[in-house]
């Protein structure tokens, strides 16, 4: 038998030492460059969105009057002075109290979360074309404060209700006053915009209704407006769970305005007529057609106005998840259709016209384009939305000059539907996929953008200020879905976080 030697203790020793910088230098090329992604995706407990991310100026002159962008000082004006007129009798005045805590739905089961004058959704907001409204807002004891945002409609941007970006949070025993000028009739609602991704699931938020200012533009004898939201799970039309009911005489014409206040999108259809889309986004549409067995996929934030003629037997609005509205003659009972599978595609629909500007000329050429990745946000590791490739905050600012026409192009590769909701603008759609919109004019201010689709859009920077531009799937906001559109000379004076005894604001 053959004895193994082994080599002297100094020789074994000597073998291994070169093994102790491997087994150190190895983990330290993973803990150091994670370490410096976990450090530099840190938050400050305070910042203004000014500083966020880098300038994009879209193949546009860099700013003209303001100097710089991104932790410079854009100079000029301050966005708290853009507000709506301070002097004059308002047509509407409305007291809108916030309250947290539990409630009872309309149609009698409670749920917790938040009121606006003891209900939600709150009070329904009605005033037409051009008048002056005045709106307080009185925070009695929501703990993280509140704001209300006017969603869909073009206010001044201090009037835009935005914590952190447009004004401060109102806390508990304060009031905050909104004045503004209605610029055009529609269909729109109001929400905080303060820790938004709870307080809206919760039920802070209303509709707001504005009438053309020449009745005579409206050919309706009827108007409903259907409001949907889910509360803890369960979804509602109005606060009512179920079938809930309105009376229309049979051949009355109703125009139904239907509202997603959800983070998702819902299928709308009707049973027993044909409809028209009349309205999108507080929009008309030019030349609507008849709609049969067509289902219309209302993203999150929008809404659409439908015209329905009501048949002897009456119709049904259903929204998905068994809640439905029947509108017709009293004890009308319409048999409920399953959804259809075909849908109403705002490209082609209706009939083409012109635009107030000409998107070929484009001044300014923006790119938003969305990814999803593993990394770290504000020190929490997780798979996050990206930008243009970056993660929050590392993320854009689209700097515009007033009167700019501006072309922008959303990409979607993340795996999700995204709502994108630019604040303060209505924008039109030119193409998706590359294929050009040939229907009437669409213009949005939530536009449903799915996996693997682009959209071309453009819109008239016509309304200066500092507006997020951001997914209304709010859940996803909060996860550095956030974008800001930024005219040249504007700045806030306002930041997001809590400083000591300063102001909470968390917009998402």
């Amino acid at each position: 038998m053959r004895t193994r030697r082994h080599p002297p203790l100094s020789e074994r020793t000597a073998g291994r030492w070169w093994r102790l910088p491997v087994a150190i230098g190895f983990p330290l090329l993973l803990v150091v460059p994670l370490g410096w992604l976990w450090y530099d995706s840190l938050v400050p407990s305070t910042y203004s969105v000014m500083d966020m991310g880098h300038a994009d100026y879209g193949g546009g002159p860099a700013p003209g009057r303001g100097g710089g962008h991104a932790g410079h000082d854009m100079g000029g004006v301050s966005l708290a002075t853009l507000t709506g007129p301070r002097d004059g009798t308002p047509d509407l005045t409305a007291t809108l109290t916030a309250r947290q805590g539990t409630f009872e739905l309309a149609s009698g089961e409670q749920a917790d979360g938040y009121t606006l004058n003891g209900t939600s959704p709150g009070p329904e907001l009605v005033a037409t074309e051009g008048d002056l409204v005045e709106v307080t807002l009185v925070n009695a004891d929501v703990e993280d404060g509140v704001t209300l945002h006017w969603h869909g409609i073009d206010v001044p941007n201090a009037e835009d209700g935005v914590a952190g970006v447009t004004q401060d949070a109102v806390e508990i025993g304060e009031e905050h006053v909104y004045r503004f000028v209605l610029p055009q009739a529609g269909t729109y609602w109001y929400h905080s915009h303060q820790v938004s991704h709870r307080q809206v699931r919760g039920g802070l938020f209303g509709t707001f209704v504005v009438t053309p200012r020449d009745d005579a533009a409206t050919s309706t004898a009827e108007d409903l407006t259907a409001t949907l939201h889910t509360y803890d799970g369960v979804r509602t039309l109005n606060g009512r769970t179920g079938v809930s009911r309105a009376e229309a005489p049979a051949g009355a014409t109703v125009r139904l305005r239907v509202v997603n206040t959800d983070n998702g999108a819902a299928p709308v259809w009707v049973s027993g007529a044909a409809y028209r889309v009349l309205a999108v986004d507080g929009v008309d549409l030019r030349g609507p057609t008849d709609v049969r067995d067509r289902t219309y996929v209302l993203t999150a934030g929008a809404r659409a106005d439908l015209e329905v003629v009501v048949p002897p037997g009456g119709f049904r609005l259903d929204v998905g998840g068994g809640t439905a509205m029947v509108v017709g003659p009293r004890g009308s009972r319409p048999s409920p259709a399953t959804e259809p599978e075909r849908r109403v595609d705002l490209l082609t629909y209706g009939q083409a016209g012109d635009l107030p500007f000409d998107p070929d000329r484009a001044d300014r050429r923006f790119d938003y384009d969305i990814g999803r990745r593993p990394g770290f946000l504000d020190g929490r590791p997780g798979f996050w939305w990206t930008i243009n490739g970056k993660m929050f905050p590392d993320v854009p600012m689209y700097v515009v000059e007033e009167g700019d026409v501006v072309r922008m192009t959303i990409k979607n590769t993340s795996g999700d539907v995204h709502p994108m909701h630019l604040h303060g603008h209505h924008a039109v759609v030119l193409s998706r996929n590359g294929v050009p919109a040939t229907g009437s004019p669409w213009w949005v201010d939530s536009l449903h953008v799915a996996d693997d689709e682009t959209y071309e859009i453009a819109f008239l920077a016509d309304n200066p200020g500092v507006w997020m531009d951001h997914c209304h799937n709010l859940p996803h906001a909060a996860e550095g879905l956030i974008a800001h559109l930024a005219y040249d000379g504007v700045s806030t004076p306002y930041e997001v976080g809590r400083d000591g005894d300063g102001a909470h604001n968390h917009p998402e």
